[in-house]
């Protein structure tokens, strides 16, 4: 892990409980895409989460009737859903061991967790949720639209984040080389000028 991620999963781990409790409604833009994950993957289906941070996004994917392995790199995150009933995982995707007992996931859910991610490392966790999903199986990301990286404070956490932003070409470049295809990115506006890539993809 790097410094900047380090310093970014103290941040989180010091202000977990405020920004689960603060974390807004679930945007129109993603239950449309649960809405997909459900009909294309069927009730039952095995979904990889990505930084579950308070766990809104998996109750909306388990109402759909699929099956969300909850994770995430920050402790404080996994206790309050351990805290909750939930199973979940400590686990940073760059590093650690993705697969499970039951076999390849369905599809990855990795909803404003890969922003975090170092643009040199995107690539190498792309490739390793690639090869921790089936053939045919999906991917959900969503990342900020802009140029670099940077350090920002805002919202329910009190320490810095850090923060890497990608243009589509580039991220459609960097999924095509990880093993997936099919690639729709969309983009969604955010607060103020901020503008989202929300990605779709499938597993080549």
């Amino acid at each position: 892990m790097t410094e900047a991620a380090a310093a970014t999963v103290r941040a989180y781990d010091l202000d977990a409980t405020a920004y689960a409790a603060n974390t807004p409604a679930v945007p129109q833009s993603v239950r449309a895409v649960v809405r997909r994950l459900g009909e294309e993957l069927g009730a039952g289906a095995r979904v990889l989460e990505i930084g579950s941070g308070g766990g809104r996004d998996a109750a909306l994917l388990e109402e759909h009737g699929l099956r969300v392995r909850r994770t995430d790199v920050t402790p404080a995150f996994v206790e309050l859903l351990r805290a909750q009933g939930h199973e979940a995982d400590v686990l940073d995707p760059l590093t650690d061991d993705l697969s499970s007992g039951e076999g390849l996931y369905d599809a990855v859910w990795a909803n404003a967790s890969l922003l975090h991610v170092a643009p040199s490392d995107l690539p190498t966790v792309l490739t390793r949720l690639a090869a921790a999903t089936r053939r045919g199986g999906l991917l959900r990301v969503a990342v900020k639209e802009g140029d670099g990286e940077g350090w920002s404070t805002h919202g329910s956490i009190r320490g810095p984040r850090h923060f890497t932003y990608w243009r589509p070409d580039a991220l459609h470049e960097v999924l095509v080389g990880a093993g997936w295809v099919d690639v729709s990115i969309v983009r969604v506006p955010g607060k103020g000028s901020e503008q989202w890539l929300e990605v779709v993809a499938v597993r080549g």
